[in-house]
């Protein structure tokens, strides 16, 4: 039996993995095994490992690597305890392929333990993606040249991990999970919803993630002031704010949305995590997704959601026509606001494609996993697209 272990630092990797992790543990021909780190075992970001173990995942392995800072240099020393932690976590495991999501920065830390084990292959998901606007950006590539089987949301990212010199036969455009996420979960009825917001859906209301952009120091608090001065233009529309992710200057955010609520009690609800189901059924009812989250470019297109989509963090993905770009300041993002609430771009929505959509997002990664001979990858040739190819 092939022992699969799934690996997840956050609550937003983990909701896009659960059906992943579902078809692995229901698979006869292998065993899952879930290592659990960051965020998902701080109390601040709501002790989420938690909502994994309510949904009736055994966790094989917790580890601890958040400090207490929300510096650069905090994050840093997390990147090297994780590496320190993960190696010993991962001999005792012995697992026979280790699978990571993303770029964020405990998952190069445990690619980079895996990688100098020299024994255990790495399947990374969502791999040739671009975000100039953050560290993710380098950590996503250095991740992808540490790995042996991939899995990409787009043709076009495919062909950016090919170019990386990945072997074609080993990179797979399989669309991205979190869309195939809304088209397979019983999102939640207005009336459910209701009780997890405390309002009712048929208000107008914005669900905003906004994340600091590492790349731009000290940037957070002026960014996400203009944000919320943008929102206090529409006192008539509810907000629901998921809070940051644990990045550098992320608490700023934090703080600045407790203050805010503290001002707008009846017209603000926040959380550190809805958990999938309750996101996802939150941005079905939404007027529109605010700020700038991957989730607005990804799976907000498939429910025909307008997003206002801010500042440079996902410059460089693809973009439904539904994501309205704005600069990160007061005039701008109102503007953007009113312009996705208009009858004109909402008459739009229904005619716009999702470039991330694509049929049998799991079922492709599970049989491409059983189908790949493991022992045979693990040794990596460059593949380079100049070199002569046999006729």
């Amino acid at each position: 039996m092939r022992k699969i272990c799934v690996f997840t630092g956050t609550r937003a990797d983990y909701g896009l993995l659960r059906p992943l992790m579902t078809a692995i543990r229901n698979d006869p021909a292998m065993s899952l095994q879930v290592l659990v780190t960051g965020m998902h075992l701080s109390p601040e970001f709501g002790l989420t490992y938690k909502e994994i173990e309510r949904d009736g995942f055994s966790i094989n392995e917790k580890v601890e690597i958040l400090l207490s800072s929300g510096s650069s240099a905090g994050i840093s020393k997390a990147v090297g305890l994780g590496l320190i932690s993960f190696c010993d976590s991962l001999k005792r495991l012995k697992p026979d392929l280790l699978v990571i999501l993303g770029d964020r920065f405990e998952a190069f830390s445990i690619a980079t333990a895996a990688m100098l084990s020299g024994v255990i292959p790495i399947a990374h998901l969502h791999g040739g993606e671009a975000t100039f606007g953050v560290i993710d950006e380098p950590i996503r590539h250095s991740i992808t040249k540490m790995s042996h089987l991939h899995f990409t949301s787009t043709e076009k990212y495919r062909q950016r991990v090919i170019q990386l010199g990945e072997k074609p036969e080993r990179v797979f455009n399989v669309g991205a999970l979190g869309v195939e996420n809304i088209k397979t979960i019983d999102l939640l009825t207005k009336k459910q919803l209701a009780k997890v917001i405390g309002f009712s859906p048929d208000q107008d209301f914005a669900l905003v993630t906004f994340h600091p952009v590492t790349l731009e120091q000290n940037s957070a608090e002026k960014q996400f002031t203009a944000l919320l001065s943008a929102l206090a233009e529409f006192p008539e529309m509810k907000i629901i704010f998921t809070k940051a992710n644990a990045d550098t200057d992320s608490r700023i955010i934090n703080q600045l949305i407790d203050r805010y609520i503290d001002k707008e009690p009846e017209r603000c609800r926040a959380f550190s995590s809805m958990g999938q189901l309750n996101y996802l059924s939150a941005m079905r009812y939404c007027r529109a997704v605010v700020g700038n989250s991957s989730s607005g470019i990804i799976e907000a297109p498939s429910l025909h959601i307008p997003t206002i989509n801010i500042g440079n963090r996902q410059q460089g993905r693809l973009h439904s026509d539904s994501v309205i770009d704005c600069v990160p300041d007061t005039k701008a993002i109102t503007m953007a606001i009113r312009t996705a609430l208009t009858g004109a771009f909402q008459a739009t929505l229904r005619q716009s494609s999702n470039p991330y959509e694509k049929a049998d997002t799991v079922k492709n990664i599970v049989r491409i996993i059983k189908q790949t001979n493991i022992d045979d990858i693990i040794r990596k040739e460059f593949y380079d697209l100049s070199a002569p190819r046999p006729l």
